[in-house]
């Protein structure tokens, strides 16, 4: 192993010492102004907690460019169901696994903690004269995951440098060039209840409801993959159940389902009442649905799993954006049966998967949905859905579906400004440059791709002007999941490539 991968691979596992869940940045921002601090550079923040780390150039390269290396701080915590890792507190467990680095049932968080290892052990090699290099900007930002709000911050001539090398993309020997457009759309739909007797000596009995071991993964550069959707699954469950034991019989009275905005979501909850004579019929029906889901998504979600039992509490522990919140079904009540029928028309009826392949790009998804979380509150139930696409134009019509979806069940809706496309400039020197440097250090050329993911590339291109930008990485599979891994050689072999990149600018 190349001394420099081990170098960056242990720190990693410091910057995983550190929660960082999007949002909740905070320790690992004071973190890297300290080890900035510590080490001699030069550091500043900006009003939404992005930093800035400035290596000054090494000896000979005083007259090249300033380049600026970008990554995000924070990560998707996810777990798996039998995990009992809290991200708020616990240090990630790295777990050596052959070539490869994972979590020990969590998320680990190389999406993007590799960018800022990579950075720190740069800028550190050029200061103790390892390597060479022009003036460095290392810009690490916030909550890339939830809404790129680092980056929709950032504050006008924060950044000096005019080349941006983005270490977001996870496929080593892709230059990323362009990437795709996104909004978030916030649906409401009011929650009526009604009294309703279920427990122990009454004839209706709580019983719990679970889809679970779904793949998941990121919303964007694996929706093409066509996995299951937990919350869609559990709808058709219910929807089917009712159908066949009838509206009466069985009543829902919690849901909640998904993580977060860019997660495919792997698992869904809920606590429903049921007339205890129908159990056997139930028990059978939700045994078929199972085979016909694993039948279904054999190659996509090989351990799909799907359970039906009889509760005394209904308790359940939701992960939203990394926060674990323990809530309890309500007693002695359910959802109203009309509230029940908008929702599962609204649940059957939202978009999700791939809409629209590129008819420019083969391969590359255009646009595409997401439809990502489902919580039950007091009055309401709320639902986020998340749009993109690498055409704006199509970016407002798969929003306008969602909007029409919505309404036609009586929600409301309201939309996050969202981000831009980046559009690919196939002229770029930059582009040029690390296609050439890549060639000669490997001997085979680069894939040049656009991807359907939002990177923020899009944002800073919009706001800095003149601006050549690549997203470059290591190999990362199964993000923004409890099976997320990191490929360590390619991890050595995009510190070679950076390394004679910079040399490049002498």
């Amino acid at each position: 192993m190349h001394p420099k991968t081990r170098q960056i691979l242990k720190t990693f596992e410091e910057i995983n010492k550190i929660p960082r869940c999007s949002r909740h940045e905070e320790k690992i921002t004071i973190w890297l102004q300290e080890w900035a601090k510590n080490k001699g550079f030069e550091v500043k923040t900006d009003a939404v907690n992005n930093v800035l780390i400035k290596a000054p150039a090494t000896p000979g390269y005083e007259n090249s460019p300033v380049i600026v290396m970008q990554g995000h701080m924070d990560m998707v915590c996810e777990k798996s169901k039998d995990s009992t890792h809290d991200f708020t507190r616990d240090p990630i467990r790295c777990v050596y696994d052959g070539d490869w680095l994972r979590g020990d049932g969590t998320s680990i968080g190389a999406d993007n903690g590799i960018a800022l290892a990579m950075g720190l052990v740069l800028a550190e090699a050029g200061k103790n004269g390892e390597i060479g290099h022009p003036p460095l900007e290392l810009l690490f930002t916030v909550d890339e995951e939830t809404g790129l709000t680092g980056v929709l911050g950032l504050e006008k001539g924060f950044i000096e440098g005019k080349i941006l090398l983005n270490l977001d993309s996870e496929d080593e020997g892709v230059f990323i060039v362009g990437c795709a457009g996104g909004k978030n759309s916030r649906i409401t739909l009011p929650l009526e209840w009604e009294t309703f007797e279920y427990g122990k000596g009454c004839r209706f009995g709580l019983f719990k409801l679970v889809v679970e071991g779904l793949e998941g993964g990121h919303s964007g550069v694996e929706i093409h993959r066509q996995r299951a959707n937990g919350i869609q699954l559990l709808a058709r469950v219910f929807a089917g159940l009712q159908e066949q034991v009838g509206k009466e019989c069985l009543r829902l009275v919690f849901l909640s389902g998904g993580s977060t905005h860019n997660a495919i979501p792997n698992f869904t909850d809920a606590f429903v009442a049921l007339d205890r004579a129908k159990f056997k019929q139930v028990e059978r029906l939700v045994s078929e649905f199972g085979k016909t889901f694993r039948s279904e998504y054999a190659k996509t979600d090989p351990d799909l799993v799907l359970r039906f039992m009889e509760v005394e509490n209904g308790i359940v522990f939701e992960n939203s954006e990394g926060k674990v919140t323990r809530k309890e079904a309500p007693a002695n009540r359910a959802f109203s049966s009309g509230t029940e029928e908008k929702l599962l028309r609204l649940l059957l009826n939202l978009p999700h998967g791939v809409y629209r392949m590129s008819d420019r790009i083969p391969g590359l998804v255009e646009t595409s949905n997401n439809l990502a979380t489902v919580r039950t509150g007091e009055t309401e139930i709320r639902i986020i859905s998340s749009q993109r696409s690498s055409v704006m134009s199509r970016l407002a019509e798969i929003t306008g579906k969602v909007e029409a979806g919505a309404k036609l069940a009586g929600a409301g809706i309201e939309h996050e400004a969202g981000y831009p496309a980046w559009e690919p400039d196939l002229e770029s020197g930059l582009i040029s440059r690390c296609r050439q440097v890549y060639l000669r250090t490997f001997k085979k050329e680069p894939e040049i791709e656009v991807v359907h993911a939002g990177l923020e590339c899009g944002v800073i291109g919009s706001k800095c002007t003149c601006m050549e930008m690549i997203s470059l990485g290591p190999t990362i599979k199964d993000p923004h999941s409890p099976a997320e891994r990191i490929l360590i050689p390619s991890v050595e072999k995009v510190w070679i490539f950076l390394e004679n990149l910079l040399k490049s600018y002498r």
